[in-house]
């Protein structure tokens, strides 16, 4: 067990960090057509503070870290970072989240500084929708080349995370499933989840109605995660050696096993996705703190961490896109 745990006696061993807040696409349910003001680069943390950051929370009990955005591979020399991180002490688990778009160039790199696997959001499979639901010109098969090149480098298991969206591409999960069987790949269907500025309602698919379209499938068996620290629930169907995991943020949520801590682009500790609290690390690392100091810190976020999300009483997140959280 961590020695890091929070006001409600869950263990604390996971780190999810944002590397910028920028990103590729403009997905309809993370950030506005527009884009949203972007931080200056002298506003986030260079690959040194984060690495002060990993090194203090190694030391906590944190052994896995998770790279994210925005789109991480936007930010330039992300291997170095990686390397760092992978000789921090304690660490045994670095992992990415992508959109994909960039990954067919970076996966060896990435493989060979010391990333272990990738996650790639991928919403759907027709090229005319992934550029409705990206609003962006990127093409729907450089992100299916990047996953098959992850693949071959041994970033694996690659694991496909789909938002399912009423009338956008709920149609689809037939045929994302599908690919459980005949390709091996690991998909994950996930709740929408509201944002800043954004409604959902509209467009909310429940994960029961998700298994009810998936019945003419076969049967649904469940299975163990071959690695992975997030809280899905997986299943394999009838011939699958692929798997399927349901993430469901909204209709059961999953805070009561919540072992993670977010770190901003801009340097701040988020206990929680869908709360606004935060302590901020930068201004702190900037003006010389000791590495006692920044373990205080941490404590005080981890302390601070809700029991669960108020989504249900109508509370969201007001201060940030998820764009800048990391999702």
């Amino acid at each position: 067990m961590t020695g890091l745990s929070d006001s409600f006696h869950r263990p604390i061993n996971y780190l999810r960090i944002s590397v910028t807040d920028r990103c590729n696409l403009r997905c309809i349910y993370c950030m506005p057509a527009d884009g949203v003001s972007q931080m200056s680069h002298n506003d986030i943390l260079t690959y040194e503070e984060i690495n002060t950051v990993a090194r203090s929370a190694a030391e906590l009990g944190i052994d896995k870290l998770r790279l994210t955005g925005g789109e991480p591979l936007v930010r330039l020399g992300l291997p170095r970072l990686i390397e760092m991180l992978a000789q921090v002490k304690g660490i045994d688990d670095i992992s990415l989240t992508t959109n994909g778009v960039l990954l067919a160039r970076d996966a060896a790199e990435l493989k060979k500084a010391g990333l272990r696997r990738v996650n790639v959001s991928l919403d759907t499979l027709k090229p005319d929708r992934f550029k409705l639901i990206t609003r962006h010109d990127s093409e729907l098969g450089e992100v299916l080349e990047g996953i098959e090149v992850a693949r071959a480098v041994g970033l694996n298991p690659v694991k496909l995370n789909m938002v399912v969206m009423a009338g956008i591409n709920d149609d689809e999960l037939l045929d994302f499933a599908a690919k459980t069987i005949t390709e091996e790949w690991h998909v994950r269907f996930i709740e929408l989840m509201p944002f800043v500025g954004g409604g959902i309602l509209p467009l909310f698919v429940s994960v029961s109605e998700m298994r009810q379209r998936l019945e003419p499938m076969g049967e649904l068996t469940p299975c163990l995660p071959s690695v992975g620290n997030g809280p899905a629930k997986y299943f394999r169907l009838p011939q699958a050696k692929g798997t399927i995991g349901f993430i469901t943020p909204l209709s059961e949520h999953f805070c009561f096993q919540c072992n993670r801590m977010r770190l901003t682009a801009d340097g701040r500790l988020r206990p929680c996705l869908l709360s606004d609290y935060e302590v901020d690390l930068k201004q702190p690392l900037r003006s010389g703190i000791s590495s006692s100091g920044l373990k205080e810190l941490f404590k005080q976020a981890v302390k601070n961490k809700p029991e669960r999300h108020q989504l249900a009483n109508g509370s969201v997140p007001k201060d940030r896109p998820f764009s800048q959280v990391g999702g």
